[in-house]
């Protein structure tokens, strides 16, 4: 969504992988051609650093949203119904909203491109794994495990150019990173339904094997080995298990309530076990101290607190937008996936266009302006979205997607940028781990809650997907007051 973004701010791949290639090219030459501060570490291949790590996060970002233009298709092909399918979405968002607090912390302690090459082999295993599944349970599977390895290498290669670069070119790398990454993940839409129309649902994960290998082989022939940020140490095991199964929990009681079956005893006691384990996750993190895989000391920042819930909020919804919208224009509209993936275009375009530009001017205005401006514009963009629904694609879908993508362009370098500079250098793994955890859990809970959507048909499909879009008006307004109130100027 994601990654979002970013994931938090994230997403690159083109209509097929080679236009990726030449995008991120061009836009790796401008800043390296300005790049004055590279540590030795970067200073011999600056633009394959700087793709690498892109191709990396690209990978759990574009698999984040390529699989939602194939829903439809999923559920006919297996049987599934509304109930299943938002699995098949959270199946994936779970243990990358949960693990990705793991995965920095690994990073941090074990060495950075050991984990993210480990995630990233993880993840083709699990595609692999997804693209041959029979049912829909072993694809649900697959998709746990695929997010397990989105989790290790997601907030590695952000933390990866923050160890590589220094002073100007850093930030000039984490705008490119953030422009080429959130267009990777609503570019996979476009993607996704493309291969669904031409082969097949199953594409969809098969084209992540040899991205996935181009990446490690990049990794390994690029990326220095680097010794660990803080000594090794056990991990958080506890604390993962707990956040792992309290976000189950939680998902699986929402999920249940809003698919049809409403709030019942076996839902409500879902919530109320997700709710606790929570607590008692932020209990054991307090006992842990430093060592813990989410060091709460991280929270006496106050725009670290205020970035994360502006994050949660913001990424929310767009990650509703992103999962509903495809399956409306398809199941309403009667798009075919490849006009489904195509209609969400602007989104992409706007941001890898407008997001380089944002970082460099949030440098000098600070990040409260834009951060609140930008979610503002995006809840307009979604006021505009309630116009969707049987008219023309030009006067009704595109004035919205390009409100909202305007929006999220505002936001989005400037957002990742903030994060990374709230926190010292040695907890950077963590805090983009976080970051990216928390923009994640925001798309898990609005799948959670928009399973009766993708249940509903014909003119309640599009009454759903209008209360939809008006929430997450809502809630972009929200993030907007959260940015105002808690960052600094």
């Amino acid at each position: 969504m994601s990654a979002v973004p970013h994931q938090g701010c994230d997403r690159a791949i083109a209509a097929a992988a080679g236009a990726t290639v030449g995008t991120l090219g061009s836009e790796s030459a401008k800043a390296s051609a300005s790049m004055p501060a590279v540590t030795p570490a970067a200073a011999d291949h600056p633009r394959i650093v700087l793709a690498t790590t892109i191709l990396a996060s690209s990978l759990a970002f574009i698999d984040g949203s390529v699989v939602n233009v194939g829903l439809p298709a999923i559920g006919r092909s297996l049987n599934a119904d509304g109930g299943v399918l938002s699995w098949i979405i959270n199946g994936y968002l779970l243990p990358l909203s949960a693990l990705l607090l793991l995965g920095g912390a690994a990073g941090d302690r074990f060495g950075r491109r050991r984990i993210l090459v480990l995630g990233v082999a993880l993840f083709a295993l699990a595609s692999a794994w997804c693209a041959l599944a029979p049912t829909a349970t072993l694809l649900v599977a697959g998709r746990i495990v695929q997010g397990a390895g989105a989790a290790l290498l997601m907030p590695n290669s952000l933390a990866i150019l923050g160890t590589h670069f220094e002073g100007e070119a850093r930030g000039r790398a984490i705008g490119i990173w953030a422009a080429v990454g959130a267009a990777a993940g609503a570019i996979g839409p476009l993607l996704g339904g493309w291969l669904v129309d031409v082969t097949g649902w199953r594409a969809i994960f098969f084209i992540n094997l040899p991205l996935a290998a181009a990446t490690i082989v990049l990794a390994l022939r690029y990326l220095r080995a680097d010794a660990p940020a803080t000594p090794a140490a056990a991990l958080d095991i506890a604390g993962a298990a707990t956040a792992s199964i309290g976000l189950a929990a939680l998902t699986w009681g929402l999920t249940v309530t809003t698919s049809g079956a409403g709030l019942h005893w076996q839902s409500g006691l879902g919530i109320v076990v997700g709710v606790m384990l929570m607590l008692l996750f932020l209990r054991i993190e307090q006992r842990a101290g430093d060592s813990a895989m989410l060091p709460l000391s991280l929270f006496r920042s106050h725009s670290f607190s205020g970035l994360n819930l502006m994050t949660f909020l913001l990424y929310g919804a767009l990650g509703a937008l992103l999962l509903v919208l495809p399956f409306v224009l398809i199941e309403y509209d009667h798009y075919s996936a490849s006009e489904a993936g195509a209609a969400l275009l602007p989104l992409p375009v706007v941001i890898a266009l407008a997001s380089s530009t944002m970082g460099r001017l949030a440098g000098k205005l600070g990040p409260r302006l834009p951060l609140t401006a930008g979610p503002i514009i995006v809840a307009a963009g979604f006021m505009l979205a309630m116009r969707i629904g049987g008219g023309s694609y030009w006067t009704t879908t595109l004035p919205a997607m390009l409100v909202i993508a305007i929006g999220m362009a505002v936001a989005v370098a400037p957002l990742t940028t903030a994060v990374l500079s709230s926190v010292d250098a040695a907890h950077s793994g963590v805090a983009s781990g976080f970051n990216s955890a928390v923009a994640r859990a925001g798309g898990l809970f609005t799948t959670a809650l928009l399973a009766a959507v993708l249940g509903a048909q014909g003119a309640a499909l599009l009454d759903a997907f209008h209360v939809a879009a008006l929430a997450c008006a809502v809630t972009a307004l929200a993030s907007a007051g959260c940015a105002y109130r808690w960052i600094a100027a």
